[in-house]
């Protein structure tokens, strides 16, 4: 094992020691499987639709993910500058780089156990008919992706302020744009003074659009490269901020 993986390796390690030390992690799961669970059966009305599929569940991911990924990820620097310990780690022989994807990984892996939780969801739908399983596992992968690049954005706004309730709030306000500017009420509403065009173009960022793609089960290139491509841009841009107070 290389000493950058090393360093990412003991980063991730102790970020994810934090976590569980904690009631935070076991309250964060819970509330986010009765979340979950809610929406999906009761306000959805699952089983009212008489189908196989778990599209009320997923359909409701990029709301979910609003409060709750930010609630994970507003921690992550902001609590390192409020402590004073962010010296202290940016004075170990460890590079931004290490300590931004060790942070991030960890947590990342929090939400993907978080997701992973709610298998229960496809032994019933399984059981009560035969879901196309390829379309819920797709719906998984996507899921995963847009839960990183959330915390991407929330690791970013974190770097940026040492109270973690304005990083909750900054992170919260990014997502949610790049949430609305898929909405297909919003982008019916701004077809009436844009062309298709740029109502086609103001929509590809949005988080909505690609993970659409994922519930209808395809798994497009360019909807990975968005949401990688939105994890990688983040995390640059929380380096910069870092090496702004290493350098300060």
């Amino acid at each position: 094992m290389s000493l950058a993986v090393q360093n990412v390796y003991t980063i991730a390690k102790r970020e994810m020691g934090g976590y569980f030390s904690s009631p935070v992690a076991y309250v964060f799961i819970v509330i986010f499987l009765l979340l979950a669970g809610f929406f999906t059966f009761k306000v959805s009305g699952f089983f009212a639709a008489n189908e196989a599929s778990l599209n009320p569940f997923f359909v409701w991911h990029c709301w979910l993910y609003l409060f709750l990924v930010p609630a994970v990820g507003m921690r992550l620097w902001s609590e390192e500058r409020r402590l004073g310990t962010i010296e202290l780690l940016l004075t170990m022989p460890v590079t931004g780089w290490q300590a931004i994807l060790g942070k991030f990984l960890a947590s990342w892996i929090f939400l993907g156990l978080a997701l992973a939780l709610t298998f229960p969801m496809i032994v019933t739908v399984n059981y009560l008919g035969n879901p196309d399983n390829g379309v819920i596992l797709c719906s998984y992968v996507g899921s995963f992706l847009m839960a990183g690049a959330y915390l991407a954005v929330s690791c970013l706004t974190s770097a940026i302020t040492r109270s973690q309730v304005v990083s909750f709030i900054l992170s919260l306000v990014a997502c949610l744009f790049l949430v609305l500017v898929g909405w297909p009420p919003l982008n019916e509403m701004l077809s009436q003074w844009l062309s298709p065009a740029m109502v086609s173009a103001v929509s590809s960022i949005s988080v909505m659009t690609h993970f659409a793609q994922f519930q209808r089960g395809i798994i497009d290139s360019s909807d990975i490269i968005f949401f990688l491509g939105l994890i990688f841009f983040c995390l640059f841009t929380t380096n910069v901020v870092i090496r702004s107070h290493r350098a300060g």
